[in-house]
């Protein structure tokens, strides 16, 4: 399954690079957010290569695919995490590919394409880019880190600004990227210490979850539970710090 997800996360990556910049359709989905025809042909994509192979299996798809979601196996896909950011001419973007078991998040594949970055785990197995086995940082303080946060502060901007006032004075420094593959991807391979997203979805996060595990991580909804394929909003770190960001941002 983890070789299929990454054959598919590759082609459709390529695909999209290989259209990058040449949008022909824009769709508007609910509150300003964006899809394109490139959105749903790499979806496409996907999905076909998932019904060959698996026809038994469920899928869940950002744009459209949406099949036997209560299946004991669960594929989550994100064909294009980043759509905003690809439709300004912004290359930062990519592929999420989430295999979940019995609703746990047993395998993800993320593929950045203008680089040609391919992140992978499997429960137990480590976590990998393009072969290479990547960890999570060491930082234990919360005024040594740099960190993500959500870029989609219009859905709730008074819970949302309260928490980044706060976060803002505690850590060292904060960054946006628009893109939950670039967060996940950064976190667990050590360039971010932590990430606070108030209103991903699944598929946003599904790839990223065991990459961020098997390379050290800790992957939680914003209450500190574990994820499940309904889960909304999440918090990504180290590990280390996951305890202290929870305790003085989230508290019960």
């Amino acid at each position: 399954m983890i070789n299929l997800a990454i054959e598919a996360a590759r082609e459709a990556g390529k695909f999209l690079f290989d259209n990058f910049g040449k949008v022909k359709e824009i769709y508007t989905k609910g509150d300003r957010n964006l899809a394109t025809e490139l959105d749903r042909k790499a979806e496409e994509m996907i999905a076909g290569r998932i019904k060959t192979k698996y026809p038994a299996h469920g899928i869940l798809g950002e744009e459209k695919e949406r099949k036997e979601l209560d299946n004991e196996w669960l594929w989550i896909i994100d064909p294009l995490d980043g759509t905003h950011n690809f439709i300004r001419g912004i290359d930062i973007f990519g592929v999420s590919i989430g295999i979940v078991h019995n609703n746990e998040f047993v395998a993800g594949v993320i593929y950045m394409p203008k680089d040609d970055e391919l992140y992978s785990a499997e429960s137990g197995s480590g976590a990998y880019k393009n072969s290479s086995p990547i960890h999570t940082s060491e930082r234990s303080s919360l005024e040594d880190c740099s960190i993500s946060f959500d870029s989609s502060i219009r859905y709730n901007p008074k819970r949302t600004l309260d928490v980044l006032n706060r976060v803002s004075v505690d850590v060292f420094n904060i960054r946006m990227f628009g893109s939950s593959v670039r967060t996940l991807t950064y976190v667990a391979e050590g360039k971010l210490d932590f990430a606070i997203e108030f209103h991903d979805r699944p598929w946003d996060f599904a790839g990223g979850v065991a990459i961020v595990r098997e390379a050290g991580g800790r992957f939680s909804d914003l209450k500190g539970k574990p994820p499940t394929p309904k889960t909304i909003g999440y918090i990504a770190s180290n590990g280390i710090i996951h305890s202290q960001v929870l305790n003085n941002f989230f508290p019960a």
